[in-house]
C-alpha cells in the first residue's frame, strides 16, 4: 500500500518564504484569540487561570506562542511542499533542422 505515490514537486523558496511569514502571522493570531476565549470563560467562571498574553512574564503563555506558531508553520509548509504550484515550468520547445 502506497499512499505517497505522486511524485511530490519542489516548491521554491518564494513559497516557503511565504509559507514561513504566513504561519507566523496565522499562529500568532491564534495565540491572541485563543487567549481571549481562556479570559472569557475565567472572568465567567470566576477561576484564577494564570494567562496573560504577557509572553515576557508569563512562561505559559510564552510556551503556547511557540507552540501555535510552530505547529502553524509546519501546516503552511507542509501545504506548499504537497501542492503543485498553479504555474507549470515552461519547457523549451525542441527545434528540428
Amino acid at each position: 500500500m502506497h499512499i505517497m505515490n505522486e511524485i511530490a514537486s519542489k516548491p521554491n523558496a518564494l513559497r516557503l518564504v511565504a509559507a514561513v511569514i504566513l504561519g507566523i502571522i496565522f499562529g500568532t493570531l491564534l495565540f491572541f484569540i485563543v487567549a481571549l476565549f481562556i479570559g472569557i470563560f475565567n472572568n465567567i467562571a470566576n477561576m484564577n487561570i494564570s494567562f496573560r498574553t504577557d509572553v515576557a512574564e508569563n512562561m505559559l503563555s510564552a510556551a503556547l506562542l511557540v507552540i501555535f506558531i510552530g505547529f502553524s508553520i509546519a501546516g503552511f509548509c507542509w501545504k506548499v511542499w504537497t501542492t503543485p504550484s498553479s504555474e507549470e515550468e515552461a519547457e523549451t520547445p525542441e527545434v528540428d533542422e
